[in-house]
C-alpha cells in the first residue's frame, strides 16, 4: 500500500493510506491537498509544539499508571465519573503515531489512520475518545472558538475509526485541557496547570461524504481552485501578480 509521504496514483488498486491530519487538510483546502498528495508539493508547516508534547507525555503517563491499576482517575472521579483508562490489547499501537487506529473505506479503497491520545471505559463497556490538549491563556478554557472546529473534526474521525474496529463508541468524547498559569510570581523553573475536563458531544456523519469527496478530488487531472479562505493559496496568488 501507499501513503503517507507517498504520491497518489489515480487508477492503482494498491490502497492508499491517509492520515487525520491530510483529511483535515482537504477540509482547510482542497487544492492545497491535492498538491500535496499528486504533486508533493507539501504547504508550509509549523514549528513543532514542544511544550504541548511533553504535556501530552506526562498526561498519559499518569493515566497509564491508573490504567495498569484499573482505578478511575482523580481528574475524572473529582468530576464524578466513574470511567477508567481501556486496557485494550491494541491501545499502545493506536497511541502510536506510526500506527494509529486504522481503518479500510471500501468505496474509495483507502487507509485512513490516526493516533488517540487516549481511550476511556465505562462499566457497561462503552468506549470514550480522550484527547489531550495544552494552552496558556487567561479564564476558563473551552471548545467554543471557530479555529478549535478541528479539534472536534479531530476526535469524531478517530470515534469513525474506532467504530470501524467493532468498538461500541460513545458520540460523547472528552478534552483534557492543561491551562498554563500566568500568576505566579516567579517562573522558578516551573510551570503550573489547572486541569478542566470538557466533555463535547460529536458525529463522525460527516466522515463518510467527506472521504468520497476527498477521492474525487484525488483523482482529478489537475487541482481545484483554491479555497476562499487559504492564506497559502492567497499568498502564492499575491506574490504571483507582483
Amino acid at each position: 500500500m501507499k501513503g503517507r509521504n507517498g504520491r497518489y496514483e489515480p487508477g492503482s488498486t494498491e490502497p492508499y493510506e491517509l492520515s487525520r491530519s491530510k483529511v483535515e487538510l482537504f477540509l482547510r483546502c482542497p487544492r492545497c491537498f491535492w498538491l500535496d498528495r499528486r504533486a508533493q508539493v507539501a504547504p508550509p508547516s509549523g514549528p513543532p509544539f514542544t511544550l504541548n508534547a511533553a504535556v501530552d507525555a506526562l498526561l498519559k503517563r499518569e493515566f497509564d499508571a491508573c490504567r495498569a491499576a484499573q482505578s478511575v482517575p482523580p481528574l475524572l472521579a473529582r468530576e464524578g465519573l466513574d470511567l477508567r483508562p481501556a486496557q485494550h490489547p491494541e491501545i499502545d499501537a493506536w497511541r502510536n503515531a506510526f500506527k494509529g487506529v486504522r481503518r479500510l473505506h471500501e468505496p474509495t479503497n483507502l487507509i485512513l489512520f490516526g493516533a488517540i491520545d487516549d481511550l476511556w471505559i465505562d462499566a457497561a463497556g462503552t468506549y470514550y475518545v480522550a484527547d489531550y490538549k495544552a494552552t496558556a491563556r487567561a479564564g476558563a478554557v473551552g471548545i467554543e472558538a471557530e479555529w478549535q472546529k478541528s479539534y472536534k473534526r479531530q476526535v469524531e474521525f478517530y470515534q469513525w475509526l474506532l467504530r470501524g474496529r467493532g468498538l461500541e463508541v460513545s458520540d460523547r468524547a472528552w478534552f483534557v485541557y492543561a491551562n498554563a498559569r500566568k500568576d505566579r510570581d516567579v517562573f522558578a523553573e516551573t510551570l503550573h496547570f489547572d486541569l478542566s475536563l470538557i466533555p463535547y458531544e460529536g458525529s463522525d456523519g460527516w466522515v463518510e461524504g467527506t472521504l468520497v469527496e476527498l477521492h474525487r478530488v484525488l483523482n482529478l487531472e489537475h487541482p481545484p481552485a483554491p479555497a476562499r479562505r487559504c492564506e497559502f493559496c492567497a499568498f502564492v496568488r499575491k506574490a504571483a501578480a507582483l
